[in-house]
């Protein structure tokens, strides 16, 4: 194990080691962004509209779910960034309830390429500490990929350098029905006091409650909308934009979603300072 330190990053000997992420992959202009970084103040989650793989393939005059192949090196890129920075969360828009409406050829190959990729990838992953959660819907998926989801979900559930969040057959209205169903049930038990319902017990109702708010949401291929993903949790996030398609997001689209997020001022609906 080689050690690096990186002037301005804040980091112990022993969490650079942790992180099998080494100093060669960065490029030097990925340093020099890295390192106008503030590390103390980095988000905590950061969650990802990846769109534009459609997009991508038609320009490159490919089938569409070549677009979808080439986004899986943005993941890996993305989440080795998040992991070797020390951010917690990294929440990726990967299949809405809303995507079934798609054509029946995409939507299988779709589910096939995600099963795939987890049963490629999930062996580097363990290795190197990344936890792997689902957010959204199991059920409705192809009983292949709810087993596949199940395995990885357990086998990486004491992982600790980066929580891995797939919103797999999710949307921002389902979980909140799904929400008010449970709560609703416990009314009905009498183990819930409808008077002492608050936001605290609906946030416990949503199928990852132990996950926190998005600091910073960022959304690919110049889109300026939130799409049904994470209604309730992106309230106060703050928004990042780019042009750039998912299968062209790179390291330093990351480091200055970022660094535009250091500079903002969250106010959370108090005044300026």
């Amino acid at each position: 194990m080689r050690f690096f330190v990186l002037g301005g990053l804040r980091r112990s000997f022993v969490r650079i080691a942790m992180a099998p992420i080494a100093f060669e992959k960065f490029t030097p202009d990925e340093v020099a962004l890295i390192q106008r970084l503030d590390t103390e103040h980095l988000p905590r989650h950061i969650a990802v509209i990846m769109d534009g793989n459609g997009r991508w393939a038609t320009q490159q005059g490919l089938p569409r779910i070549f677009g979808h192949r080439a986004g899986v090196e943005s993941i890996r890129v993305a989440a080795n960034a998040c992991r070797w920075l020390g951010i917690s969360y990294l929440t990726l828009y990967s299949f809405s309830t809303e995507n079934w409406t798609r054509p029946e050829s995409e939507v299988g190959a779709l589910m096939s390429l995600i099963e795939e990729q987890f049963r490629l990838e999930v062996d580097d992953l363990d290795r190197q500490g990344v936890r792997i959660l689902h957010l959204g819907r199991l059920e409705g998926l192809p009983s292949s990929l709810q087993q596949t989801l199940h395995d990885i979900v357990s086998r990486t559930e004491k992982n600790t350098a980066l929580n891995l969040v797939f919103a797999i057959n999710y949307s921002g209205r389902a979980e909140l029905v799904d929400a008010a169903r449970r709560l609703t049930a416990a009314a009905i038990a009498g183990t819930l006091d409808p008077e002492t319902l608050d936001e605290h017990t609906l946030a416990n109702a949503l199928y990852l409650p132990e996950m926190p708010d998005p600091d910073l949401l960022i959304r690919t291929g110049g889109e300026m909308r939130v799409s049904n993903y994470l209604l309730w949790e992106v309230a106060y996030s703050e928004f990042w934009s780019t042009h750039v398609l998912w299968p062209d997001f790179r390291t330093p689209h990351l480091l200055a979603a970022i660094d535009d997020y250091q500079h903002r001022q969250r106010k959370f609906g108090g005044v300026s300072t």
